[in-house]
């Protein structure tokens, strides 16, 4: 058998190694931390039985090219890298547990919020600078936020923000009413949230239906003084309707922490005063790699009965 992990910060972490080769003595690690293009990638996992993969997509080409591969363990929570129909096809096995980084990435998103709010990131820059700019922001206590996507994470901000007595409208494709009452939250359109919200966060999968969510006509419904986060996944956020929002003031900043293209190349994008970007590290905290790493690892052990 033949175990290959893809993912750099799985396969350089010391303790999730340790429990790997534990089970699995001749697992293949990706300790140099490479980044793999679509033909690298096929070299490095083609001949595998099983893989553990972070963000490396795993779609018809790359499977068909997989003639071994019995199950793909998912490091980290989104499915959007995986082709799940041709590896259902193939009876390839999903190894996968929702909501293991949550309180990582709703922390990020609870920071992201204070950041913006206190003016902690402008101002901060603005100092290295020579700057003095006593701009002191607004409280993050008593606003409006607004939440598109209530699943583990979107339920994890919900709960962070609980002592900041904040307005919280959500959004979101299944019904939840009685989760909703029991937190005190108010359930309304996207359209609300555009137009109400001071913090608009987005906490959903990406696929056909919320690719470039948020576009142009989007922005032009939010006030100037509201800010959007996106700690999903890049694609959600249309990047150059968010760009030209912030250069025009339509909104009065962004904290993004995912992107269409990973690393972004878009520099006049990341260089805008007003917005915090940063290099998809909201599941990244190193409670989450281990909790993502281990899980990825039982799922391996599960289906091939390993004890």
């Amino acid at each position: 058998m033949t175990f290959v992990v893809t993912s750099p910060s799985f396969s350089q972490n010391k303790i999730l190694q340790k429990e790997m080769h534990q089970y699995f003595p001749n697992a293949k690690l990706n300790l140099e931390g490479k980044r793999f293009g679509k033909k690298e990638l096929l070299e490095y996992i083609k001949d595998a039985d099983a893989i553990i993969v972070g963000l490396e997509p795993i779609d018809e080409e790359v499977l068909s090219q997989c003639k071994h591969l019995k199950i793909v363990s998912k490091y980290g929570v989104g499915l959007n890298n995986i082709d799940l129909d041709a590896c259902k096809k193939r009876n390839i096995a999903i190894g996968w547990t929702g909501g293991v980084n949550k309180l990582s990435v709703a922390e990020m998103t609870l920071g992201f919020m204070l950041m913006m709010s206190r003016n902690l990131f402008i101002t901060s820059n603005e100092l290295k600078n020579g700057i003095w700019n006593k701009s002191g922001g607004f409280q993050l206590s008593e606003k409006k936020i607004g939440i598109i996507g209530v699943g583990h994470i979107g339920k994890e901000v919900i709960r962070l923000l609980k002592s900041f007595n904040c307005e919280i409208y959500v959004n979101d494709i299944i019904e939840q009413t009685d989760y909703y009452k029991s937190v005190g939250v108010v359930e309304v359109s996207k359209e609300v949230i555009y137009k109400e919200s001071d913090f608009i966060t987005i906490h959903t999968p990406l696929d056909h239906s919320t690719m470039n969510l948020i576009g142009e006509k989007e922005f032009k419904q939010m006030k100037s003084t509201s800010y959007i986060i996106n700690s999903a996944r890049g694609g959600i956020i249309d990047e150059v309707a968010l760009k030209n929002a912030l250069i025009n003031n339509q909104i009065a900043g962004a904290g993004i922490d995912t992107y269409i293209e990973e690393p972004p190349t878009d520099k006049e994008l990341l260089n805008l005063p007003n917005l915090i970007c940063t290099p998809h590290i909201g599941g990244n905290s190193k409670e989450a790699v281990l909790a993502m790493g281990m899980s990825a690892i039982e799922h391996l052990k599960n289906f091939f009965g390993i004890k």
